[in-house]
């Protein structure tokens, strides 16, 4: 039997990790790997245990990005299914309740960037290179970067990073906030596990919801100052508030994972 081409196993308490398994082509996005990571994480996600995503990819690569053959010979529908079909694992990765953090290791490039920018924290070596192939194939950028880069860098300089063609460095992407943390190349994925693990501790519930304001900001202070009613007469009746609060009363660490 052929080897999946996702890997998951649990690298830490409440902690799931997807791995792309296509070493042979740097672990290049085609359908069968778009379609292994959204069976994957959907189990993950309907798993009350799990509280933490890291997506990575096997042999010190994270992915080369979308894979080019696949990508050949397509009339419009099938373009549009495509495109349709790597839409259904955006919104799934975008919409999970629960952080999901990307161990760029070695190379990242195209669609496999966008996928960990629609996450929550980026982690790369000091010898991660960054690579934004679209304009020079001919195509626009996609997995929703047009949206999630400028919210990370800014528009000014997602402009000169998707126009450039240079490649960016490890240390460039931190400076540039693209990455959250700089690891050394031994120790990306060990720096990704240790995060996902202690935002996994953190209070479910409410961390889902202040996550999804900040995904997508509210239009106005009237409009926010709504949602934070809604969401916060959810919190302080929950389990979550009575149990941080009785940590807070009793001056020990909170145990959300109990909750």
């Amino acid at each position: 039997m052929a080897e999946s081409v996702v890997l998951v196993d649990r690298p830490a308490p409440h902690v799931a990790r997807l791995l792309i398994n296509r070493p042979a082509k740097r672990n290049a996005i085609d359908h069968a790997v778009r379609t292994g990571l959204m069976e994957e994480l959907t189990k993950v996600l309907d798993d009350a245990t799990i509280r933490a995503v890291v997506f990575g990819g096997v042999g010190g690569v994270f992915s080369a990005g979308g894979d080019l053959p696949s990508m050949l010979d397509l009339d419009e529908e099938q373009a549009r299914e495509r495109m349709r079909h790597i839409h259904a694992l955006c919104r799934l990765v975008a919409n999970a309740r629960i952080p999901v953090v990307s161990a760029i290791e070695g190379i990242g490039a195209g669609g496999a960037i966008g996928l960990a920018l629609l996450g929550d924290r980026i982690i790369v070596g000091e010898g991660t290179t960054i690579l934004f192939p679209f304009l020079g194939l001919g195509l626009t950028p996609d997995w929703g970067q047009l949206l999630t880069l400028p919210r990370r860098v800014g528009l000014s300089a997602a402009f000169r990073l998707l126009t450039s063609g240079t490649p960016v460095t490890g240390p460039e992407a931190l400076r540039l906030q693209l990455a959250d943390t700089l690891a050394a190349d031994s120790d990306v994925m060990g720096t990704a596990v240790a995060q996902a693990a202690a935002l996994a501790l953190l209070p479910r519930e409410a961390m889902a919801r202040m996550t999804a304001r900040l995904k997508k900001p509210s239009g106005s202070l009237e409009e926010e100052l709504e949602r934070e009613e809604n969401d916060q007469a959810v919190c302080l009746r929950s389990a979550e508030f009575a149990e941080g609060y009785g940590a807070f009363i009793a001056k020990r660490p909170p145990d959300f994972t109990g909750v």
